[in-house]
């Protein structure tokens, strides 16, 4: 017998590129996870208040009043603008999908305060048990 028919096939996979490849993508998105941290500009109103706990595996939902009254819905991913009705509509839809989520409200310091207490009647119309306000620390 010669040498080529005594060598029997190896049926073991090579593994090494596989985890090269696993490594690049950990390395990317490591880096590119806090990038993905969007928000809006609000000049929060100051108070001393305690900070909420917030559960790191559900994110609150917020909701963003600028300054010249527009509504900003933030949960999971970018702010998008919503109307009132939309408002209503797409917390109900998160509240029955993620029951118990937190809902913060962020209100601008020059926004009238009866548009927050407009958006705060429609969250509890959507069946939002405890609303959370936003505020900055006071400067010392």
């Amino acid at each position: 017998m010669n040498k080529l028919s005594r060598r029997r096939p190896v049926a073991d996979i090579n593994v090494v590129p596989y985890i090269d490849v696993t490594l690049v993508l950990l390395i990317i998105f490591m880096v590119t996870a806090p990038l993905l941290q969007n928000g809006v500009d609000v000049d929060l109103p100051q108070a001393e208040a305690n900070p909420v706990a917030i559960e790191p595996e559900t994110p609150p939902v917020i909701v963003t009043v600028m300054a010249d009254g527009q509504c900003r819905l933030s949960w999971q991913g970018e702010p998008e603008e919503v109307s009132p009705q939309s408002l209503l509509v797409k917390v109900t839809a998160i509240l029955h999908h993620k029951p118990g989520v937190q809902v913060l409200v962020a209100g601008d310091l020059n926004v009238p305060y009866g548009k927050v207490v407009e958006v705060m009647a429609a969250l509890k119309e959507a069946g939002v048990g405890k609303v959370g306000l936003l505020t900055r620390p006071p400067i010392s």
